[in-house]
């Protein structure tokens, strides 16, 4: 490939990721102001109450976890603190996890290995 044609290819892909992350925002601000109207500037995990230049550490945390699904009750919205939101994603990585590591979704069955079965045997003989 010559140089000329990588330097362009970067450019589309530096364009396409501005044009990207421009439209999220666009986006997030749009429900997040909605949210912050409408919600008590209160964690929905925690409870702690956020006010003044703090109110930028509450998330809105999408309950489906759809980003476009932003309907104009907000019931698909709850405020999260950034420790809590990242708690909430967290668990759903660890349950992912999880599902994965069982193939079909079969549970493991539980363990039969009795480690004190033969205790009992040993203390009568020592009476």
């Amino acid at each position: 490939m010559s140089p000329k044609k990588t330097r362009k290819e970067a450019d589309s892909m530096d364009q396409i990721i501005t044009e990207a992350r421009r439209d999220r925002e666009r986006r997030e601000k749009t429900y997040r102001e909605r949210a912050l109207k409408m919600l008590s500037w209160i964690c929905a995990r925690c409870g702690r109450e956020f006010s003044g230049k703090r109110v930028r550490e509450l998330t809105v945390h999408h309950k489906d976890h759809n980003h476009d699904n932003n309907p104009p009750d907000g019931s698909n919205w709850e405020l999260l603190c950034i420790y809590c939101h990242d708690n909430e994603h967290s668990r759903d990585q660890v349950a992912e996890w999880y599902d994965k590591a069982t193939p079909g979704g079969e549970q493991e069955p539980p363990s039969t290995y009795r480690p004190f079965a033969g205790l009992e045997d040993l203390l009568k003989d020592k009476k």
